[in-house]
């Protein structure tokens, strides 16, 4: 009996030791990598379910595996389940619905139900998307924590991207698949008014649309884009989904129209200089109907309220507060991307047929008449490209965005200066005018211009008075009288006598040849303007003009300071209209900074270069500022430049206050201020006298 009782025992403690086994913890140690991975990882990130949504499904009963074989009886579990919270049970649902949502359509989906037409834009796809966002949005706003309460939580941080990205390919799939469908409102924006059991409806009034004003052709998610070119992509975190609008709004493609008045272009045939931004970025939201939790999940309707991010930087959800994202790059970056500026900006420098030929403004963002202008003019054989990472650092400075707005000229740069200083006023003119017919709203007031190269050539001459001196020299070369001296000065006198643009109160010049360079006589560049053709179209009467001037004194290789040379002639340091230019005195209101290029370490700085243009040339007497940097001739796109800039337009903002209206009408949403002034309406002019 006792011999049988041993042979038992070690079976006995073999067991116990396998069961102490079973019912045991280990324990081990992970990297931070590992540690963040599974903190932060989910669906959008990994494809797979979050630590914190497989946890809640441990909970019920069930795990993902099951999950994504029965996602009906899953996400009915989830939603019955009394052993979770709100918070639990709703952000696993948005989840899971955006599981759901980003298999609908593949071969093969686990959920027949939405396994129906590929493509982003199936009725059932936009479904679950709906379903996505709305729980999310049930969960930020309708449990018993609010989102302030939330703050530091990742989980929170998930579900606010659930929301965000649901709310991009809902809105995105909508505008797709209904676009041709849908009835287009006053707008032509799409009403998409049912989608399954979804009932559908569009906010737009905080974009202010006008009447007439650009049509969408495609939306774009922000998030999507990608640029090469640009030092950064600046964006303000928050809700709602980041868009870019294509829209019908005409690019840089030349018209037949593409000529002004002053050329001889018949009055039937004009075309404004101006255009709002081809691709606006917006923000958008889904707001679900319903006043408490309950009625939020039995909703099915929702409303697609837009938004400027420009002008709106919070919105009220539920009672709350919240931020607003926004993407500030995507739309400036889509733009010059398919732009095909640089290819243009030649074929106009040597006056290919689809070129430009006359200046053209183009409004970086929706025209805001509280904000002030900033209007860029690019150099010699260039374009809005010129200003790339200028313009789009100026704007992720958000106290500069917030208080400006950037417009860009895009002109003929084979035009001679005379030609583009005319039309160039006559573009901002127009414009200013048509945005503001009253010049009352800030946006008329204290512009800034920034020119570089012959861009600042031409900003000096916007902002000077020619007086006298030009037509008393072209008198003293061309001796006339009489009827031909009126008719002659009848043509000339808007190229030959200008005044200050009233509205400009600032000026950066950048890499400008003031006094013209040496550069432009070297036998490369002589050989370039040899090249340079004038179209007919732009030099209208005027070569009816030189001939006549070239009878009066047939020995003459030139025809004085409005000889009809090419753009090239016109930077030469030796060049008439340059020589007598330069000395033309400026706006005594007008305060203006200098950006100079060195290129010639070792030299003395009057003797420097920035190996175009000369020091001696760039060098203004009076400079508010004066910034020499170690650079080449594109010295503009140097962050010390780009930063010297920031810094200016900060400086602008302290010493010009904001004006306040006093006619009764509003010209903007600012309102008053402490240190506001009153608003005086602008004079409408050329700058042509």
């Amino acid at each position: 009996m006792t011999g049988s009782r041993f042979p038992a025992l070690p079976m006995v403690l073999c067991a116990a030791l396998l069961l102490s086994g079973c019912a045991g913890v280990t324990v081990d140690s992970i990297s931070p990598a590992e540690y963040l991975a599974q903190r932060r990882g989910d669906v959008l990130t990994t494809g797979k379910l979050s630590t914190s949504a497989q946890e809640v499904l441990r909970v019920i009963g069930t795990d993902a595996d099951a999950c994504g074989k029965n996602g009906p009886a899953c996400r009915q579990a989830l939603a019955d389940s009394p052993g979770i919270t709100d918070e639990q049970r709703l952000s696993a649902l948005s989840e899971v619905w955006l599981q759901v949502a980003l298999a609908a359509g593949k071969p093969g989906g686990a959920d027949a139900r939405f396994a129906g037409p590929a493509g982003p834009a199936a009725p059932a796809t936009i479904e679950a998307w709906l379903e996505t966002a709305r729980h999310a949005y049930a969960y930020l706003f309708f449990t018993a924590r609010k989102p302030r309460d939330r703050a530091f939580e990742d989980r929170q941080t998930q579900v606010r991207d659930y929301y965000n990205y649901a709310v991009q390919q809902a809105i995105t799939g909508l505008f797709s698949r209904y676009r041709q469908d849908g009835r287009p409102d006053e707008n032509a924006l799409p009403r998409v008014p049912q989608v399954g059991e979804w009932r559908i409806d569009v906010d737009l009034s905080a974009l202010e649309l006008r009447p007439g004003g650009p049509v969408p052709q495609e939306l774009i998610p922000a998030a999507s884009l990608t640029f090469s070119g640009l030092r950064n992509t600046y964006r303000r975190d928050g809700f709602g989904a980041e868009l870019v609008v294509a829209t019908n709004q005409p690019g840089p493609s030349p018209h037949p129209a593409d000529t002004t008045d002053t050329t001889g272009t018949a009055a039937e045939d004009y075309t404004p200089p101006y255009s709002e931004m081809p691709f606006p970025g917006l923000t958008a939201l889904l707001r679900f109907e319903g006043a408490d939790l309950r009625a939020v999940l039995d909703t099915r309707t929702t409303r697609i309220v837009v938004f400027d991010p420009y002008r709106t930087s919070t919105t009220r959800l539920a009672g709350q507060d919240v931020p607003l994202a926004a993407n500030f790059t995507s739309g400036y970056g889509l733009w010059l991307a398919r732009s095909d500026f640089a290819r243009q900006a030649l074929r106009s420098l040597f006056g290919s047929a689809d070129g430009i030929t006359r200046p053209r403004i183009y409004l970086m963002q929706p025209y805001d008449p509280d904000r002030r202008t900033v209007i860029m003019l690019h150099g010699l054989a260039s374009s809005p490209e010129a200003w790339i990472n200028v313009a789009n650092e100026v704007l992720g400075d958000e106290t500069l965005r917030r208080r400006y707005q950037i417009w860009q000229v895009y002109y003929p740069t084979n035009a001679p200066l005379p030609i583009n200083n005319l039309a160039i006023r006559q573009a901002i003119t127009e414009t200013l005018a048509h945005f503001d017919p009253t010049g009352r709203a800030e946006a008329s007031r204290n512009i800034t211009l920034i020119g570089h190269s012959m861009g600042g050539v031409l900003s000096r001459l916007l902002v000077s008075s020619s007086g006298e001196k030009l037509w008393d020299a072209l008198i003293a070369s061309y001796p006339m009288q009489g009827a031909q001296q009126q008719r002659i000065e009848q043509q000339l006198a808007p190229y030959l006598r200008f005044e200050p643009l009233p509205q400009v109160s600032d000026a950066i010049f950048i890499a400008s040849p003031h006094r013209g360079t040496p550069f432009a006589n070297n036998r490369v560049s002589r050989w370039v303007a040899n090249l340079i053709t004038l179209p007919v179209a732009m030099l209208g009467q005027l070569n009816d003009v030189s001939r006549e001037l070239m009878r009066i004194a047939p020995g003459k290789q030139d025809i004085g300071p409005l000889r009809i040379p090419n753009s090239i002639d016109n930077l030469s340091d030796r060049d008439a209209f340059v020589r007598l230019s330069s000395g033309l005195p400026m706006d005594p209101r007008v305060r203006f900074h200098s950006i100079i290029g060195n290129d010639t370490p070792g030299v003395a700085e009057a003797l420097s270069s920035d190996g175009v243009v000369p020091y001696g040339s760039a060098h203004l007497e009076g400079a508010a500022s004066e910034l020499v940097l170690a650079s080449t001739h594109s010295v503009q796109e140097n962050p010390l430049a780009i930063l010297e800039i920031r810094r200016i337009l900060r400086e602008q903002l302290q010493l010009t206050p904001r004006c306040q209206d006093t006619s009764g009408k509003r010209p903007g949403s600012s309102g008053s201020s402490a240190s506001s002034v009153p608003c005086e309406p602008v004079e409408r002019n050329t700058g042509v006298r």
